[in-house]
């Protein structure tokens, strides 16, 4: 078990020590190089580039750079690139439309590295020159546009801005991808609150109008309602002394029912008038003759007063 613990010991402290040591004393010597996954390696020798490794994986470097591999980390340089899909997004460019307006215009790019050395050699900072070349395109390509056309195709923008720019980003070894003008807005404070105001009174106009039109529309239909309401309540009461008439004729045919029905007419209107009855017995000529004459004497109620005649002095 000693012997177990000791050698196990020993491995541990040689691959977790020794071995990286030694690996990277040959990778120093230039006898191997590994390139990563989105990266690029370039090998420099008094100021010349000997040698490009683009594709990831292990490389045996006296088989890809010669009999230099061995001095390239001693005397040379080796230059890490990274070759990863980048992006950027340029806000509120600032370009004039056909009419005048001021308008700002974001930009969105995707841009990647596919000549390592003319990144490295041809500028100093490819980058930035990438994005001063992309704003100078937006405004060439899309100034004097008409405002309509700069507000709904924003495809064409994008093409005209990506071919461009594409030439001049393959010179310092870019290759641009996508290109998209993502948002398009006016830059003129003052204009934004001109338009804000006409379309709100815009709106306010449809919407008067949407109520007028509704207000039109009930009386319209009211109108003609009533007025059909009242054509059949004119030929109602045109129709009805016809209809009373025929009524009546047949009621007329027998006097039976002729003299009880006026009987009840008469009876129902007395009922309604709401007048004093007096009943008299019949067989009693007397009795009618004395409320007669009470009647008669008896001053009529019709609101003015009742002037006495003058009686004749007696000389």
């Amino acid at each position: 078990m000693d012997q177990f613990f000791v050698g196990f010991i020993f491995a541990f402290i040689g691959s977790y020590f020794f071995i990286p040591l030694f690996l990277a004393f040959i990778r120093f010597l230039g006898l191997y190089a590994i390139v990563r996954e989105g990266q690029c390696h370039i090998y420099m020798l008094f100021g010349q580039v000997i040698g490009v490794l683009k594709e990831p994986g292990l490389y045996f470097l006296p088989w890809n750079l010669g009999l230099k591999a061995p001095v390239v980390h001693m005397l040379g340089s080796c230059e890490v690139i990274d070759t990863r899909l980048d992006q950027e997004y340029l806000r509120s460019q600032p370009v004039n439309s056909e009419e005048g307006a001021p308008m700002g215009i974001g930009i969105w790019y995707e841009m990647i590295v596919n000549n390592p050395v003319a990144y490295r050699f041809k500028n100093a900072d490819p980058r930035s020159s990438l994005s001063t070349n992309v704003r100078s395109a937006s405004v060439r390509c899309l100034s004097n546009m008409k405002l309509a056309d700069m507000l709904e195709d924003r495809h064409s923008m994008s093409q005209k801005v990506r071919q461009e720019v594409s030439a001049q980003a393959a010179e310092w070894g870019y290759k641009v991808g996508s290109v998209y003008i993502r948002k398009v807005h006016f830059r003129d404070a003052k204009m934004i609150g001109q338009i804000q105001e006409k379309v709100v009174n815009r709106l306010r106009q449809v919407t008067s109008a949407i109520k007028q039109d509704g207000a039109n529309q009930v009386s319209i239909i009211t109108s003609t309602a009533e007025n059909q309401a009242a054509a059949e309540f004119a030929k109602a009461a045109a129709v009805r002394p016809k209809i009373v008439g025929e009524a009546l004729r047949e009621i007329s045919k027998d006097p039976e029912i002729s003299s009880a029905l006026f009987e009840i007419l008469e009876a129902q209107k007395l009922a309604e008038s709401k007048a004093q009855i007096t009943m008299i017995p019949a067989g009693t000529p007397m009795l009618r003759q004395m409320l007669a004459a009470e009647a008669a004497d008896a001053p009529v109620l019709t609101g003015e007063p009742v002037l006495e005649k003058p009686r004749k002095q007696i000389k």
